[in-house]
C-alpha cells in the first residue's frame, strides 16, 4: 500500500507531484531543489541553492517519518559538474558512515532555469537507524 506524504507547504501540488511515497519500509523522496517555501530558487548562488534543497529534503523525509541518517540512495542532479567538490561538502556536512549510495549527475537543466542542484533520495523507515 502507497501512503502519500505531505509537507507543509506543499509546492509540488500544483504539478500532480508527491513529496515522498512510503511503501513498507522504504521511502521514497522526489526531488528537492533549493527553493524557498513560496517555491522560488534561493539566491546566494549554489552553496544557498544546495543548503536549501538539503532542508527540503530532510523536511519531507521527516514528514514521512525518516531522516538524513536514514537515507540509503541519493541522486544529486547539478547543472555543472564544476561545482562537484561543493556537492562533496555538501555530503559531508549532511549525511555520515555509511555514507549512503549516490548517484552525481551533470544535467541539461532542472525545472526552473535558475535552479542548479535537485536532490532525491530513498530512506528507510520504522527500523533502527544507522
Amino acid at each position: 500500500m502507497f501512503e502519500r506524504v505531505v509537507t507543509q507547504p506543499d509546492n509540488y501540488e500544483p504539478f500532480l507531484l508527491s513529496q515522498g511515497i512510503r511503501f513498507g519500509n522504504l521511502l521514497f523522496i522526489s526531488g528537492q531543489a533549493g527553493a524557498d517555501d513560496e517555491g522560488r530558487i534561493v539566491d546566494g548562488g549554489f552553496r544557498a541553492q544546495g543548503e536549501q534543497a538539503f532542508a527540503n529534503l530532510r523536511r519531507a523525509l521527516e514528514a514521512g517519518g525518516s531522516s538524513l541518517k536514514d537515507v540509503v540512495k541519493v541522486t544529486i542532479f547539478v547543472t555543472d559538474m564544476r561545482h562537484f567538490p561543493d556537492v562533496v561538502e555538501l555530503r559531508r556536512k549532511y549525511f555520515s558512515e555509511p555514507f549512503p549510495a549516490d548517484t552525481i549527475a551533470e544535467i541539461t537543466a532542472l525545472y526552473d532555469p535558475t535552479a542548479m542542484i535537485e536532490i532525491e533520495a530513498i530512506a528507510a523507515t520504522g527500523g533502527p537507524s544507522r
